[in-house]
């Protein structure tokens, strides 16, 4: 007979009037000297024995020659049943932060949508639908922020250079910040609030009511249908949008400051077309493409992995957002330190 180790602390054993198995047990009950058991009478027909929580096993044999049993201690080869078994709920238990998995799904998205584009699994009539939303539906509030950022970033700097005598630098400074950094700043900025907060509150709404699910039962690729338009959407009209902004604020400036300071319109344009070149517009909706493709890219994923029902629609919408801003910020200054270091030779020609 063998008594192993179990991970319950206490064993009953009930003793019965045969003194053959009283003496018997009276053999097991010296082991308590060596510390290996340990008994604790609780009736006069029943004992407890406490049974260590190790890796040893208890050998009970009868003996051949009186027929008594005899115990001996030997080590147990098996794992501590203890140990595995918090081991394993604490891994079942486990989760990954959200946002480790809610990163990890950007990248996974955006390699999908890259896939899917070089193979041609584009669904172009959901794609002309976004193109329309993002594009046309999106022009008045770009064309007017951007206005009154050009007013007022022409305040700021237009009396100052005509106090110093430099009237002929004013549209070049004017047009390298818009070419370079206000007009898609600008723009992004205005499509991540309109547009990736519409993208993420649908997608997560169809997450949580399981539409999307819906989808891959009637056999349809939820990112060919969903996420794939968006993104050339996004990627498509975010540089006409910045073209139109840059337009829009420089005439709103030129006129400012025309009208206010006195410098003229002609003097403005011409310094303007003398300080830019081609590099600073082809930059500018390189940079517009890019932020266009983390706005769509970041407000999907976080759509696709809402849960918890209206409360985590909000809360995916609202970090989406958020999130989106801080990568349009980082991807801004990582390619402006790309694309201008060392520049610095714009102004001269406008002097």
């Amino acid at each position: 007979m063998q008594i192993a180790c179990q991970p319950h602390p206490l064993v009953y054993f009930s003793i019965r009037k045969s003194s053959k198995r009283q003496s018997g047990w009276k053999n097991i009950q010296n082991l308590h000297s060596s510390n290996l058991v340990k008994l604790v009478f609780v009736e006069p027909q029943t004992r407890k024995f406490a049974m260590p929580l190790c890796k040893n096993r208890l050998n009970a044999t009868p003996n051949a020659e009186d027929g008594h049993p005899s115990a001996s201690m030997s080590e147990d080869i098996n794992s501590n049943p203890v140990l595995n078994s918090i081991e394993g709920e604490l891994w079942s238990k486990w989760s990954p932060p959200k946002y480790l998995w809610r990163g990890l799904s950007v990248l996974f998205l955006a390699g999908q949508v890259i896939m899917r584009t070089l193979k041609g699994k584009v669904h172009w009539k959901n794609t002309l639908q976004q193109l329309e939303r993002v594009g046309p539906r999106s022009v008045g509030v770009c064309l007017l922020t951007s206005a009154f950022v050009g007013m007022a970033f022409t305040i700021q700097f237009v009396r100052e250079f005509t106090r110093l005598g430099l009237n002929r630098s004013v549209g070049g400074v004017l047009a390298l910040a818009f070419s370079r950094e206000l007009s898609p700043v600008i723009t992004s900025i205005v499509v991540a609030g309109r547009i990736g907060s519409s993208y993420a509150a649908e997608l997560g709404t169809m997450q949580v009511s399981e539409q999307t699910d819906t989808l891959r039962v009637l056999g349809s690729n939820p990112v060919d249908y969903l996420v794939t338009p968006r993104v050339i959407a996004s990627c498509i009209a975010l540089p006409i949008l910045t073209l139109m902004c840059f337009t829009v604020g420089m005439a709103s400036s030129a006129l400012l400051a025309d009208s206010v300071y006195g410098v003229s319109i002609d003097i403005i344009f011409d310094s303007a077309l003398r300080a830019l070149k081609s590099w600073d517009i082809i930059s500018s909706m390189i940079k517009s493409q890019v932020f266009g493709a983390i706005i769509s890219i970041v407000s999907c994923a976080w759509g696709i992995t809402t849960s918890g029902g209206a409360k985590g629609v909000g809360e995916s919408t609202t970090s989406a957002v958020v999130i989106s801003l801080v990568g349009i910020f980082i991807a801004d200054f990582t390619l402006s330190c790309f694309f201008f270091q060392g520049a610095g030779d714009s102004l001269k020609n406008c002097m």
